[in-house]
């Protein structure tokens, strides 16, 4: 090699070098995730138990993060907009989904075409808490527990209305359920969203519902509302009292509702991980147990690939319930 040639080549390693060193330098630069706020996109309205328990866990990384966690509800079709609004974000972290079980398994089966794919659209992070549903009437309604619902409803078929919270959503099949294993014919009118049913029922409009806990215990408490049973296969320690429907004469009944945190697809794992211990470690702090055991949550906090796991043995289940009922949606 000539003098001149071993001087380009020397430079030339030179400049490798000090690239190398730049690229080192500026990875081990950036700065630790997030760096800016979070939205936390949940698909129904406020108030309701989804909101609820999005805005806990925003809380939660707030506080672990310096960052503020900017709750968008954004509602409508039966929970598909928002949730759509999820998949499709950009996989940077910053936007998040939070969403009931029943709006990523149950709406596989119902609608023939869905703008987003449960499995694959979504990186999921954990599931916060799992919660029952109340069976919960206005208290003119002349049924003091569920046999005498169901004598009621017996004697004037197709006669009564029960809300829920969307078609499809957990309180809507809860009921479908129940009419089934009862043998009776109620009318369903569908609400978007929890508060705006819960609005109803309690000025009288509509005279019963199955809810998720958080949102109607509450109103239960207050005596606006009337529980006759809890879903769940064991009673709940926030209201002990009050008797399952499986022992309230039909066997077998059982319902509970999980919700959960979402990054979309493609999101790094590093980015996931972060999440997921985040809110794990809240979830397992005495205050927080002790804060959603309050509402009638009990929280969960499980791995990315329980929480997948999860989500693939329950669309396999409510495509047998929706089939049963016989329930399609465009």
């Amino acid at each position: 090699m000539s003098r001149n040639n071993r001087a380009v080549f020397a430079v030339a390693v030179a400049g490798v070098g000090v690239l190398g060193i730049t690229y080192s330098t500026g990875t081990l630069a950036q700065p630790a995730y997030p760096t800016k706020a979070i939205r936390m996109v949940v698909p129904f309205p406020p108030g309701g138990t989804t909101d609820i328990l999005a805005r806990v866990a925003g809380q939660k990384i707030t506080e672990a993060t310096g960052q503020t966690v900017i709750v968008d509800n954004r509602a409508g079709a039966g929970g598909n907009i928002g949730t759509e609004m999820g998949a499709k974000a950009s996989p940077d972290g910053y936007t998040l989904l939070a969403a009931p079980g029943s709006t990523l398994t149950i709406h596989p089966s119902l609608y023939a075409k869905l703008p987003f794919d449960t499995l694959k659209d979504f990186a999921p992070v954990t599931i916060i808490a799992a919660v029952p549903n109340l069976l919960v009437v206005h208290p003119s309604l002349p049924a003091k527990n569920v046999k005498e619902l169901i004598a009621l409803a017996k004697s004037r078929p197709g006669q009564l209305n029960y809300a829920s919270t969307g078609a499809g959503q957990s309180t809507h099949l809860s009921m479908e359920l129940f009419k089934f294993t009862a043998g009776i014919d109620m009318t369903h009118i569908p609400y978007k969203g929890s508060s705006p049913a819960l609005v109803d029922l309690i000025a009288g409009q509509v005279p019963l519902m199955f809810d998720n806990m958080p949102s109607s215990l509450p109103h239960v408490q207050a005596n606006k509302l009337r529980a006759l049973a809890v879903s769940t296969v064991k009673r709940s320690p926030a209201l002990p009292a009050l008797a399952t429907v499986a022992e309230s004469g039909l066997p077998g009944f059982e319902v509970s509702v999980w919700f959960g945190v979402l990054a979309p697809a493609g999101t790094s794992r590093d980015i996931v991980t972060r999440l997921n211990s985040i809110i794990v470690k809240a979830l397992a702090s005495p205050d927080m147990r002790e804060r959603l055991a309050g509402q009638g949550a009990e929280p969960i906090g499980n791995t990315p690939e329980e929480f997948t796991a999860q989500m693939q043995r329950d669309i396999v289940k409510w495509a047998k319930v929706v089939k049963n009922a016989g329930i399609k949606l465009d």
